[in-house]
């Protein structure tokens, strides 16, 4: 194991992890947008709505993310559409975590007792108020460990944007290895940046589910 050579690239994993993580950040919050606005469709089942986010969902889903990406960033120029690497990167990965997210916040939405729903309604509440006061606070608690799986689920996804020729933590993985043939040295940085990266989110999901439980939401 050359340490030396560990040292002096250090920078270069740093830098890339800037550029993984400000990718992923944004990524993920459009996705949150998407998966919300698809998962309220259905949820309501809204006509002709329903059914656009249902394929939206299937489609996102059963296609890898490279080949999302690709899509975006090879075939679209060809149909007058240009994005550069960092746009197709983050679409993308809206693309693709929105599905999931969507699915995520369905269920836990699906998952609040009708019984509270309909004594809610029987006490007075409008429609909008059941949603915001009864069903949305326990819908965050249920959806926080499948939220955060989504997460770190994303996060690891972002490896494949190297196809792209980004500089992401991949790219400066395999760039390091083509050159120098340190594999376990750049392997190493690798696994570590990775770690570093999702050990927050991980502890984070953590505490925000004892948390939430504790103060009894999601328990039905």
């Amino acid at each position: 194991m050359d340490y030396e050579f560990i040292r002096d690239v250090i920078p270069m994993f740093a830098q890339a992890a800037l550029l993984t993580l400000r990718l992923a950040f944004i990524g993920i919050l459009f996705s949150i947008v998407a998966g919300f606005l698809c998962a309220f469709v259905r949820y309501e089942k809204i006509p002709v709505l329903k059914v656009v986010a249902r394929v939206y969902i299937e489609l996102s889903r059963n296609t890898p993310l490279l080949v999302q990406i690709f899509f975006l960033y090879f075939a679209f120029p060809r149909m007058g559409i240009k994005l550069s690497a960092e746009q197709s990167a983050i679409i993308g990965l809206t693309f693709l975590g929105g599905s999931y997210m969507a699915e995520t916040f369905r269920s836990a939405l699906e998952g609040v007792s009708k019984i509270q729903i309909e004594s809610s309604l029987s006490l007075g509440l409008k429609n909008y108020q059941v949603m915001l006061y009864v069903i949305l606070p326990q819908a965050v608690s249920v959806s926080i460990p499948g939220f955060c799986a989504n997460i770190m689920f994303m996060i690891k996804e972002t490896s494949v944007f190297s196809a792209i020729a980004l500089a992401d933590l991949m790219y400066v993985a395999k760039d390091l290895i083509g050159l120098y043939y340190k594999t376990d040295e750049s392997l190493l940085l690798l696994s570590l940046s990775y770690f570093i990266l999702l050990l927050p989110v991980s502890i984070i999901a953590n505490y925000a589910e004892r948390r939430l439980r504790y103060a009894q939401f999601g328990n039905n």
